[in-house]
Formats: structure tokens, sequence, C-alpha cells
């Protein structure tokens, strides 16, 4: 099936036909993690998709925490989308060069920012690429666009949070890293982390959220994923990963259900797995 929802999800066949509408704007997305060797900049000067802008998770973040890209204050957000001419009015879709990784982060980004004009292509520059579609290496031409902003609080959640949700079991808490790391059988990328996972969460992988091309499964798919690990989707959620970039990608996934009580603990193991104080599980959920 094709998601075509310009506020969550939209197909390359949706984008190709936009790519010429004048209030849509296209952003590059990619990030990857520490252990991989890519360079999403150096990727995106090379080739990317006509008119894109490179979004840059890091460094478009609140740098004056201690943890990896944060989201970013609201006054960072507006300057950086107005240098990019992105703004009030415009279309937003968002890819990254994975597939279905890290541009569901942007996405989250706006919508905490109260921005809703923002999808995500579905199976990435991968999936644009396997078709024939079109890239260029030229740099957009960029016109500044008022941008307006107004912070939706209740989609983040901080350490705090968390750890009364982990107690309270008043929330459903879903760890979107990979099943080895979760159940604290594999090491963290990051070091110094402990391993496990927050007490009483469940564990989706990202990647059980995707079909074989990077593209998202269907509605009822995902609900199956969500079935299968145990996940009570009649309670709010709480999604956590790594680093706060995966997590973004369980809420685009509960949102293209109809969960739309959902949220994003931005620290996540980096965070938790730092502290000592903090209780972690190990084994399966």
């Amino acid at each position: 099936m094709a998601y075509n929802d310009p506020k969550t999800l939209v197909s390359t066949e949706w984008l190709a036909d936009h790519l010429k509408d004048p209030d849509l704007r296209i952003l590059d997305g990619s990030w990857y993690l520490p252990t991989d060797p890519r360079d999403p900049r150096a990727e995106y000067d090379q080739a990317h998709i006509p008119g894109a802008r490179f979004f840059d998770i890091d460094e478009i973040s609140d740098q004056r925490s201690d943890l990896p890209h944060m989201a970013p204050p609201v006054e960072k957000f507006i300057a950086r989308m107005r240098a990019m001419g992105v703004g009030d009015g415009h279309q937003v879709v968002v890819y990254d060069g994975m597939g279905l990784f890290s541009a569901p982060r942007i996405w989250w980004t706006f919508r905490l920012m109260g921005k809703t004009d923002i999808a995500v292509l579905d199976g990435g520059l991968p999936k644009w690429l396997a078709e024939g579609r079109p890239v260029e290496d030229l740099p957009p031409l960029v016109r500044d666009r008022h941008m307006t902003v107004q912070r939706q609080a209740h989609l983040i959640k901080d350490v705090t949070q968390v750890a009364a949700a982990s107690k309270l079991g008043d929330y459903e808490i879903i760890d979107a890293r990979a099943p080895g790391r979760f159940e604290g059988r594999e090491p963290e990328p990051r070091p110094n982390l402990r391993s496990g996972h927050i007490p009483n969460s469940r564990n989706v992988h990202f990647a059980t959220l995707l079909n074989a091309d990077g593209t998202m499964k269907s509605p009822d798919d995902l609900r199956a994923v969500f079935a299968a690990a145990g996940v009570d989707l009649g309670k709010p959620a709480i999604a956590s990963c790594g680093s706060g970039v995966n997590s973004a990608l369980v809420c685009l996934a509960l949102e293209l259900i109809g969960h739309r009580n959902h949220a994003v603990y931005d620290g996540s193991w980096t965070e938790w797995g730092m502290y000592n104080d903090l209780p972690v599980a190990t084994g399966p959920a």
C-alpha cells in the first residue's frame, strides 16, 4: 500500500508529482550512528533530491546539553529554518539516506514546534534512487520565509517523567533499539553506558516496523508488531531508543495507526544508561 498523507508519510510517487509545487520544501535529514562511517553532509553535497536542503540533526539541536542532538530551543529552530528558506505555509517533506531511519526525528521536531504540514518520504532516498528518479548536486535557491512556532510540550518527556512512568505503569514505554541492546546482551555503541532497558518498557525494534524495501508496513501489520511486543495501545506511549532518533519512527508508526497520544523520551538510553542511580532491567520484556 502507498501512504499519501502530507502530515505523516508520502510515497515517492507523491513527491515526484509535487516536486515543482512552489510551496514544497524538501529536507535531507540523513544521520547515522557513531559506529557508521557514512558522512551525511558529504553524501548530500554529492547527490540529493532536487531542491532539498540539508537538515543537520546534530547542529540543529540544544548544544547546551551534554547529550547528543537534544531538541533545539524554539529560537534556534526558527533561525535555522528561516536561513534554509522554510517557513509558514510550506509543505515539508523530509527523507534520509537509509530509507526510514532519521527522517522521522525531523518530522517529530517540526511537530514539537507546532508545525504539522510535514511528511516523511516513505522508503527515503534509496527507494527514490532505485526508481531512477532525479537527483542533483546544486545548492538550493533559498528565500527567507517567516516561521511561527508554538511548542507542543506534551510531545517530549524528560528523565523524571519517564522514571515516574516506569514506576506507575500509566504509559507504555516503547524501546526502539535492537533486542540484543534492549536485553543487555550487546554493548551500546556509545561508551560508558550500562546495558539493558528501562524497567517495564517494551521492545519494538524500529526495523520490525519496516518492509524489506525500507518502507513502512501497513497499518494492520504495524498493529500486529505492537501487539506481538505486548504493547497496550489503549495507553499513552513514550518512545525511547539509543539517543532519541529512532524513537520518532515509533511515534510515526503510532500516528499512522491512529494512536495520537505519544511522546519521545529525548535523552533516551544515552541519558538513562549513564546514571547509576536509575534502575536497569535485563533480559526480554
